[in-house]
């Protein structure tokens, strides 16, 4: 048996440059973390030839081709693996529109699992690669590249997306100190309302020409955030969430709504700083950046809400269990 543990993702600044109709023309870049919740994907072998997918619900199936979840199905036909295996996946959290990468960081783990039941160690880079051709590619989801990626490295990261179509991941030296006070300065409310991503992004995308501006400004913030986070300056990095957010409610018309707003300007009247709804909007999580003296505040401004606890993690995707028989 192998079990992955894949960790999912805060995006701070820069979404929406990683769609390659942007970078392509453009460049783009991304500063984001994962965080220590995590999707976990289990590989085992079976007696007989079947393939037994098991998530919110259970597949029992003679071939890939007859297997319903997407995600698995695509990573089973990369990794060229076509029967006789019983593959599971377990999460952290809601997985459906959570805006915490959950469906990259399923598609990681799933191939990383896969790779290494066959005996095969994978880079980082393929891993993250092979997950964009699986959602972009053979799926056609209208997403960046951002979060295959961040999940696959792990750590604080900037992404650069190059117009040549190659990226980079540098990890963003922050000392421990700072990032320790990071750390204790953000916070995680779970909206309560759960979307389809795919609706949102799709806009997104269809509006990128008209938006050039607003996502030149979005990806040229990440390193003045990137310089006030290396020198400490953490509330200046928390003031640029809120101003990063609002150009990015600026990229389609569903990213925020007035529940939304609502809860966000309640928790800066509270005293957060600024922050940002996760991923691709319109619900899920919502991050705050809020010093630790006014948090007491936030939460009861937000006591509706379920607070999600984390920390940054330092890992990417990676091999917790591998335990096989001869």
């Amino acid at each position: 048996m192998i079990i992955v543990q894949a960790p999912l993702r805060i995006s701070f600044f820069g979404g929406g440059t990683d769609f390659p109709d942007f970078y392509c023309q453009e460049g783009g870049c991304v500063l984001s973390s994962t965080i220590d919740k995590y999707i976990f994907v289990t590989i085992k072998s079976r007696f007989d030839d079947k393939i037994r997918i098991g998530y919110t619900l259970t597949e029992m199936v003679d071939s890939v081709d007859e297997i319903r979840h997407e995600l698995i199905r695509e990573a089973l036909r990369v990794t060229g693996i076509g029967s006789g295996v019983e593959i599971t996946t377990m999460g952290d959290i809601p997985s459906a529109g959570s805006g915490l990468g959950s469906s990259s960081a399923v598609t990681v783990g799933a191939l990383q699992a896969m790779y290494t039941y066959l005996g095969e160690t994978v880079t980082a880079e393929r891993l993250a690669d092979e997950a964009c051709q699986i959602e972009m590619g053979k799926l056609g989801k209208p997403i960046g590249v951002q979060d295959q990626y961040v999940i696959a490295y792990g750590g604080l990261r900037q992404l650069e997306f190059c117009a040549g179509g190659e990226v980079k991941a540098h990890r963003v030296p922050v000392g421990e100190e700072i990032k320790r006070r990071l750390d204790e300065n953000l916070l995680l409310f779970y909206t309560g309302v759960g979307r389809q991503a795919d609706t949102i992004l799709g806009e997104q995308k269809a509006n990128i020409q008209d938006r050039l501006v607003v996502l030149r400004e979005m990806r040229d913030m990440v390193q003045a955030a990137q310089t006030e986070l290396v020198n400490g300056n953490l509330d200046a990095f928390g003031r640029m969430l809120d101003v990063g957010w609002q150009m990015k409610k600026a990229l389609a018309s569903k990213i925020s709504n007035g529940s939304l707003d609502h809860l966000y300007s309640a928790a800066l009247e509270a005293g957060a700083l600024g922050g940002k709804v996760t991923g691709a909007g319109g619900g899920g999580f919502l991050l705050l950046y809020c010093p630790r003296e006014r948090q007491d505040a936030v939460r009861t401004a937000l006591n509706h809400l379920q607070e999600l606890p984390f920390h940054l993690e330092r890992d990417g995707a990676k091999v917790i269990f591998n335990y096989r028989r001869n």
